[in-house]
């Protein structure tokens, strides 16, 4: 363990937008569960010491549902279902490979002046 609190951080959005937003919103899309079982799965295979899984409010991804970001990876996943946080935490976590499946796409740079 190094000299760090926390080697990894897992930021989880569980924003909350008001019905019938456009972007729609994590939260709405069952973040909140999401997180908790993240958090337990981390808990459960002895990572908490390393790992910190977080609630985030939002992390302007809304689109694409319920999403986590890692830090100090900066990689971005959605999350739908506990088979998604289970690959996320045994692959990336544990086996530090990325899930591409449930990567999102990067961000396009903004245009230059």
């Amino acid at each position: 363990m190094s000299d760090l609190y926390f080697e990894t951080h897992v930021f989880c959005c569980t924003n909350q937008r008001p019905e019938g937003s456009v972007r729609g919103c994590c939260a709405s899309k069952g973040a909140a569960a999401l997180q908790a079982y993240f958090k337990q799965r981390v808990h459960e295979l002895g990572l908490s010491q390393r790992v910190r899984v977080n609630k985030a409010g939002c992390l302007d991804r809304c689109e694409w549902g319920a999403t986590v970001v890692i830090y100090p990876d900066g990689v971005w996943y959605r999350l739908q279902t506990r088979a998604d946080v289970d690959a996320i935490v045994d692959q990336h976590l544990v086996a530090g490979q990325l899930v591409d499946s449930l990567r999102l796409p990067n961000r396009p740079a903004p245009p230059q002046p």
